[in-house]
């Protein structure tokens, strides 16, 4: 059984920064890092940061050049480095990843990586909180 396991969240002022990391272990190389989602209080949780099956990466409008994705692959860590935080930025923040057989590559492929109907395994969350 996969587990991810995130940390680094917290709370911060308005402008300030926060990177979350995400560590997988038990199996881990069957797994495929998709990347980042969200959940605020009494909304659906949303992608935020993924990669694609190509490896390109996608981020939500709303973090455009303010959130970084990356992973260390030898450490099976995937990162969210957060720039500029703002109030609504204020949310659990998930990692996601996929399994690695074919019919989870084509969820992807046809999806896209800031879905979450489509993810195989989630970690806890962390929680993200910006105060103004």
């Amino acid at each position: 059984q996969v587990q991810l396991v995130e940390s680094g969240g917290g709370s911060v002022q308005a402008g300030g920064s926060l990177r979350l990391s995400c560590s997988a272990s038990r199996n881990s190389n069957s797994i495929y890092f998709m990347g980042w989602f969200r959940q605020a209080p009494g909304k659906e949780r949303e992608g935020v940061a993924g990669f694609e099956s190509d490896a390109r990466i996608t981020y939500a409008e709303s973090v455009k050049g303010r959130f970084t994705i990356s992973q260390d692959n030898a450490k099976n860590t995937l990162y969210l480095q957060m720039n500029s935080l703002k109030p609504e930025d204020t949310a659990m923040y998930y990692c996601a990843a996929l399994s690695s057989d074919a019919s989870a590559k084509v969820a992807l492929q046809v999806f896209g990586a800031l879905n979450p109907g489509i993810v195989n395994y989630w970690g806890q969350g962390t929680q993200v909180t910006v105060s103004s």
